[in-house]
């Protein structure tokens, strides 16, 4: 179910902005230039994970100065809540990451849970290196099952929205990033 129009502006209109569209394609650049230098030579496969890295990839994929292929997956322990539970598989890896370079692409890690899941899945698909970017990490303090390879930015421990992350699936098209006021 979706947010109404009325508690969506409303959301908003209570947030706190951490971050400008500005500051966010400042990072977006950075995190460019990286894979670049990294992954300029290996043709990798690119996987997405939807919905929430959907204006991370777009923005980013332009910025890659190298051959790739593209492709998609999506799981989620979120949904349109505001708290993890069990991973659920929508689309999963196929037997397209064997025997390649894989990079996934995700909007944020927070507990790290999903994208260790995907990580270890691509992996046991038989994919010959698995990389990892992610737009922004949640600094939270508690030790995480996964750590990015490229990395946007960090942000605190809060509960953030824009630049594809939603809050009660509204709010993905921000190019800023918000925080629910504490």
């Amino acid at each position: 179910m979706t947010v109404s129009i009325k508690r969506a502006r409303d959301i908003l209109q209570q947030a706190e902005l951490l971050l400008t569209a500005k500051q966010v394609q400042v990072a977006l650049h950075r995190v460019a230039q990286q894979i670049n230098d990294q992954l300029g030579e290996t043709h990798p496969l690119v996987l997405s994970v939807m919905a929430g890295s959907v204006v991370f990839s777009g923005q980013l994929l332009p910025l890659l100065n190298f051959p790739l292929d593209f492709d998609y997956v999506h799981l989620s322990r979120y949904g349109d809540a505001r708290q993890g539970g069990e991973i659920q598989w929508k689309v999963a890896p196929d037997e397209s990451v064997r025997g390649r370079t894989v990079l996934l692409l995700d909007d944020i890690l927070d507990e790290g849970h999903t994208l260790a899941a995907l990580h270890q899945r691509v992996m046991e698909l038989g994919a010959a290196r698995c990389y990892s970017a992610v737009f922004a990490d949640k600094r939270h303090g508690k030790p995480k099952p996964i750590q990015a390879d490229f990395v946007g930015l960090e942000l605190p421990d809060r509960f953030v929205f824009g630049y594809g992350m939603d809050i009660e699936g509204a709010w993905r098209n921000l190019p800023a990033i918000y925080a629910v006021r504490e």
